[in-house]
């Protein structure tokens, strides 16, 4: 082999075992989550808006405690694996509606909208979503963090 050859040789092993080191530092190296998210008082919003804040949330592996009052679309926190809830928040749930009060979704709508929101509550909290509490669209339904835990909610350490 010639001394072209040689070196070449020694830079392309040089290369492999540079990117070994960086790989081995990308797949060891310790993941840091973002800083924990803290609900002390949300009102709730877009049910949409909401769901596309929970991916991103989730992607970002962002830890999401309920700690004070969060009603409506805040309650779809409930199905990030991140998100816990306090014994002493306030948890406020109502069915899908229009932001023009009294007027009411069309069913197809509401049902499409309901099954969305019910895929985030653990399996206890949508079985009585679905069958209680998504009927009431002009106020809501209120249950306390210890109740929300009772019924599969993850409680905060």
């Amino acid at each position: 082999m010639n001394v072209g050859g040689l070196a070449a040789l020694h830079a392309g092993k040089a290369c492999l075992r540079a990117m070994a080191v960086l790989l081995a530092v990308a797949v060891f190296a310790p993941v840091q989550r973002a800083e924990a998210m803290e609900v002390r008082k949300d009102m709730g919003g877009s049910v949409e808006e909401r769901l596309a804040e929970i991916a991103r949330l989730e992607q970002a592996g962002t830890p999401v405690r309920i700690v004070g009052t969060c009603v409506s679309a805040c309650t779809l926190y409930l199905g990030l694996s991140t998100t816990c809830v306090k014994p002493g928040a306030r948890l406020g749930f109502h069915g899908p509606s229009t932001r023009l009060r009294g007027l009411p979704l069309p069913y197809e709508e509401f049902e499409r909208l309901s099954r969305l929101m019910a895929e985030k509550y653990p399996p206890a909290i949508r079985a009585w979503f679905m069958a209680e509490a998504r009927m009431v669209t002009g106020d809501y339904i209120t249950i306390s963090g210890a109740e929300a835990i009772r019924l599969g909610a993850r409680p905060c350490a």
